[in-house]
């Protein structure tokens, strides 16, 4: 199969990142932080009181943050979901892989959190993952606080955010229930996300060959980029914990090769987990919902599919009782 140059590739991405990022403040505190709106149920959160791990200064881009969104009062089902938008690590797609796809999950009843995590060459592997596992464990241990199951919490990510939602679900912590004198209660309960879904997702992005996208290129780290695609290659450690998955994809994707999402799901079986994969024949990367194509836009029904055959569409009354 003949791959697009590295040049045509980052134009596709760039265009992405330039449309859907959104711009960070020069200095001072970052002010989406304090931002909330009642009237349409949206409110923003840090992931850590202070400054986070390794934080190169307090711009908005140095503080990792959950937008909150939650669903039409009475209609909660008892799930999560942390959603991880694309944007090759150099930006963030906010609203075509961030907003909308919390919009859709809010409409089928989950509480939403959209994950602004830190990245580009200022924040190299493994700082995003730091912060996704993070975000993860924040969503767990605020279950009681906003009416879902600690052990009803999906992931989803696409491209980039698809490679950190395969890393958070291959290369979890377990946390430290045991420790109740732990500085920081967070840290007690596993990052692990309940469910792993993938759109288009970037899985070997960290390597050497610029054939297609590579990481290493954008981030000038190719002079160790072999030693960080041992470490950062979400395929290379899936075993029989790794979340059962849902994944989507595009047989043309002209910025992703389709063998990187059949890599994770070959993992998947090789591991015995539960997968699920549906690759259509057409269709540009950085389709989110389906972006109107009459046959990608079916993919989000195919997913409602799967979420019920999880039991995440299926109401629980353990966790709303009390809403």
């Amino acid at each position: 199969m003949r791959l697009p140059s590295l040049g045509s590739c980052l134009l596709l991405v760039f265009g992405a990142v330039s449309s859907f990022a959104q711009p960070a403040a020069a200095s001072g505190p970052c002010a989406e932080t304090a931002l909330a709106n009642p009237y349409l149920g949206i409110s923003t959160i840090r992931l850590w009181p202070g400054d986070a791990p390794e934080a190169k200064g307090t711009a908005c881009d140095d503080i990792p943050t959950l937008s909150v969104l939650r669903p039409q009062p009475g209609h909660e089902n008892g799930s999560a979901v942390v959603v991880m938008p694309g944007g090759a690590y150099m930006g963030l797609a906010a609203i075509l892989e961030g907003r909308e796809i919390a919009d859709w999950f809010t409409a089928h009843g989950f509480t939403a959190f959209v994950l602004r995590y830190r990245l580009g060459k200022k924040y190299l592997l493994p700082v995003p993952l730091t912060d996704a596992r993070r975000a993860i464990q924040l969503v767990r241990t605020r279950a009681r606080d906003y009416h879902y199951a600690p052990n009803r919490i999906a992931v989803i990510g696409f491209s980039a955010g698809g490679h950190l939602a395969a890393l958070s679900g291959t290369q979890f912590v377990p946390g430290k229930p045991e420790s109740e004198d732990a500085a920081d209660p967070i840290d007690r309960v596993s990052s692990r996300p309940d469910f792993l879904i993938l759109g288009y997702p970037w899985i070997g992005g960290v390597s050497p060959d610029t054939s297609h996208l590579s990481y290493c290129k954008l981030v000038d780290v190719m002079d160790r980029c072999k030693a960080l695609q041992k470490a950062y290659s979400p395929n290379l450690f899936v075993t029989k914990d790794t979340p059962p998955t849902f994944i989507y994809h595009t047989t043309d994707d002209a910025t992703v090769p389709v063998e990187q999402a059949l890599s994770f799901y070959d993992a998947l079986l090789k591991a015995g987990v539960s997968g699920e994969i549906h690759i259509f024949a057409k269709g540009r990367h950085g389709s989110g919902l389906g972006m109107g194509d009459p046959a990608l836009d079916q993919w989000p029904a195919l997913l409602e599919n799967w979420l019920r055959a999880q039991g995440l569409l299926t109401r629980d009354p353990t966790a709303v009782a009390d809403h």
